[in-house]
């Protein structure tokens, strides 16, 4: 298998010095060309074909943002956007990924940035097997019409393209849907920004959760990152617990550590959720999920970004049925809705 060609776009050379020095730590990548705009870099891109580009958001003469709009509607590719921790840059980011970012890194302002982009690998690796289309419209859809549900609650994990899996899924939500936990990951920094635009694009309210906060129907509750797992603690008044413990599964907040306190306060109750992303953090949550009596959905490998965190929980048993993206919010619903029973 030959190595994965990048191109190197950034308007500063240092940064440019730095993602390729990270880059080239790995034998199995080549970077082919660097450009310090879009004007540069739409000619190196007919030149070399790299196979995944890295594209700096904030640029002069054209925007990252837009130069990714051109890319996915003209020549579809895999791109790494890197955006800084601005409330700008986060807003940009889930733009980005929107438009078809395979991922977006938040570039380091301080300390080892050789160090700080050390995971950059690992993501060009992955894009290099991705191959983008231009992504549907994620605009604010019809309002869904309120359903009878049971008590269940709902626990989706998503990485790598999970913003616009989880806006295809949950705009099937009404406006009463079960209360929804979420764990993605993302900068603590871009989700605060993701939950509004989740927000002001479905039917239910979505929120950061806090500690604490009880759940109730018609709310989505997103993991807040940083330094939290979210997780669930109670039995009757079941409510949102914040944890500083250790990363489990690399991960802090981990969808392992939430899946698996959705198993206990839930049990029969809990509606296990996997979604597209890298690695495996999720899949003994999922699993707990099912061996406690819950229902357990996969997103399936031809309509994820990445098929890693769904293989693995369908791998050991933890996915009781794999669907298509664009039948999963209709088909959580449908485990949690109340059948109408008729009498003779």
């Amino acid at each position: 298998m030959s190595n994965v060609k990048v191109l190197v776009v950034d308007d500063s050379a240092t940064m440019r010095a730095v993602i390729k020095t990270v880059l080239r730590s790995d034998a199995k990548i080549d970077v082919v060309g660097e450009a310090a705009d879009a004007y540069e870099a739409r000619a190196l891109i007919k030149e070399l074909n790299p196979d995944v580009i890295t594209l700096d958001i904030e640029m002069p003469r054209m925007s990252g943002l837009e130069f990714l709009e051109k890319i996915m509607r003209l020549r579809p590719m895999p791109v790494i956007m890197l955006s800084s921790l601005t409330q700008k840059g986060a807003a940009d980011t889930i733009e980005a990924l929107s438009i078809g970012a395979f991922e977006c890194v938040a570039k380091p302002t301080s300390g080892n940035f050789i160090e700080a982009l050390s995971g950059l690998t690992t993501i060009v690796k992955a894009a290099s097997k991705y191959a983008p289309t231009k992504r549907a419209d994620l605009e604010p859809k019809e309002r869904q019409v309120p359903r009878k549900f049971d008590n269940s609650i709902i626990a989706i994990g998503a990485s790598t393209g999970g913003v616009e899996a989880l806006l295809t899924v949950l705009s099937a939500f009404p406006e009463n849907c079960p209360p929804t936990i979420i764990t993605q990951h993302m900068p603590a920094t871009f989700l605060s920004t993701f939950a509004a635009r989740l927000d002001r694009s479905i039917a239910p309210n979505v929120f950061l959760a806090a500690d604490g906060a009880v759940l109730e129907r018609g709310q989505v509750y997103l993991a807040p990152g940083g330094d939290y797992h979210l997780q669930l603690r109670g039995r009757l008044k079941i409510q949102c617990q914040l944890t500083q413990s250790d990363p489990v599964s690399g991960h802090r907040p981990s969808v392992d550590v939430m899946m698996h306190s959705v198993a206990l306060a839930a049990k029969k109750r809990a509606v296990g959720v996997m979604l597209t992303g890298m690695g495996r953090d999720g899949a003994k949550g999922l699993l707990n999920i099912r061996q406690a009596g819950g229902r357990t959905l996969g997103q399936d490998a031809a309509s994820c970004v990445v098929y890693g965190m769904p293989k693995s929980a369908f791998e050991i048993g933890a996915v009781e049925q794999q669907i298509p993206l664009s039948r999963i919010g209709n088909k959580i619903l449908s485990l949690c809705e109340i059948k109408e029973t008729v009498n003779s």
